[in-house]
């Protein structure tokens, strides 16, 4: 099998059974399952849900966007190796630690296979929640214009590129267009102050004002146990994105839950300690192809300017990358995945058959 066999990127074609239409992003897809699959995997595997919750099979592919795109590489390579399973091995390991310093519990009640994931439905509180221990990116460059308030949060003077800012801040954005809130811009992706959201906490999703303050505790901590156990391993956790929802347990009990992935290099910037301590950046996180991309173009301003998306869509469609530079992607993604998680990340020639084995013959969900 060729190395571009071997890669996931188109993962919602499998015969699942469904009665709803497949959701795909830009790298998951979600098949949502029959009410009465649902029902009986629930009984079946005593899955710790509400009897009568939706569930969902997620499967990750190894599709890589970057500047809203989804890029592609020479001779049909349409996805990284190795990705799709390093971001969910990632996940599944924080997700575990998770629950052993007894944070919260994710959407995910099954893993059938490394690219899978069955998942309940949550109720998403709207809000990106970003946390950033070091100033860089979008922030840096906000800050190298002037700008010194940041979601409410007001930066010193004098900080330098790369620097660890004097606490880990919480910067959060909106999930999707929201509308009818006041002072939030009707647009995805606005930054919005912790006032923004106690002012209008049912418009962003939160059952209680005091739901607020469990969620900004979740995500401290859970940003927390991610630096620290990244720190033992020598590496620097530098900002993340945590989503968060609301499941019910198969006690009844409502409860606040962390959703999507986390601490991964899609949705992190995580740095090699022994090279910023020698005041060098090396990028473990996606943050590296995105700097590939905008050296390897003529106009980096076409990535970065959304005025310019028609333009942007274009490059991506038409531009095929060196096959090595995927190969690189490829190594910084499993080389972080298995200092991670301490083993090495085993890799299926055809995860696609896989999985409808796995899912017809273990969960009776492939006619």
């Amino acid at each position: 099998m060729s190395l571009a066999q071997s890669v996931l990127a188109v993962n919602n074609d499998l015969p699942i059974r469904t009665d709803r239409p497949v959701h795909s992003g830009k790298v998951r897809s979600v098949y949502w399952l029959t009410e009465a699959d649902s029902r009986r995997l629930i009984e079946e595997k005593g899955y710790d849900v509400a009897p009568d919750a939706p569930l969902a099979i997620m499967v990750i592919s190894d599709r890589i966007s970057a500047f809203d795109c989804i890029w592609h590489g020479e001779d049909g390579l349409n996805g990284v190796p190795g990705k799709g399973a390093a971001l969910n091995a990632i996940s599944n390991h924080w997700f575990g630690l998770f629950r052993e310093k007894g944070l919260a519990d994710s959407h995910i009640v099954d893993i059938p296979h490394p690219f899978v994931w069955i998942v309940q439905k949550a109720r998403p509180v709207m809000i990106e929640a970003i946390c950033r221990q070091y100033i860089t990116g979008s922030m840096w460059r906000a800050y190298t214009k002037g700008e010194r308030e940041f979601c409410g949060i007001t930066l010193p003077e004098g900080l330098q590129k790369d620097q660890k800012l004097p606490e880990l801040l919480m910067t959060p954005s909106t999930k999707g267009i929201l509308r009818g809130i006041p002072g939030v811009p009707e647009a995805d992706d606005v930054n919005i102050t912790r006032a923004n959201i106690a002012d209008n906490f049912e418009a962003f999703g939160f059952r209680s004002e005091a739901d607020i303050a469990q969620y900004e505790k979740l995500l401290k901590e859970g940003f927390g146990v991610i630096s620290d156990a990244l720190a033992e391993l020598d590496q620097v956790f530098v900002d993340t994105k945590f989503e968060f929802g609301y499941v019910t347990d198969a006690s009844g009990n409502e409860k606040l839950i962390y959703m999507d992935e986390v601490g991964t290099p899609d949705s992190s910037r995580i740095w090699d300690g022994p090279a910023y301590r020698d005041g060098k950046v090396i990028e473990k996180s996606k943050e590296g192809f995105r700097q590939l991309l905008l050296n390897h173009f003529p106009d980096p301003d076409i990535l970065l300017n959304k005025e310019r998306m028609d333009e942007r869509e274009a490059l991506a469609r038409d531009n095929a990358l060196p096959t090595e530079v995927l190969m690189d992607v490829s190594r910084t993604y499993l080389g972080i995945a298995e200092k991670i998680v301490g083993h090495k990340i085993e890799l299926s020639e055809n995860p696609k058959a896989e999985i409808i084995e796995i899912l017809r013959d273990q969960y009776g969900l492939i006619d």
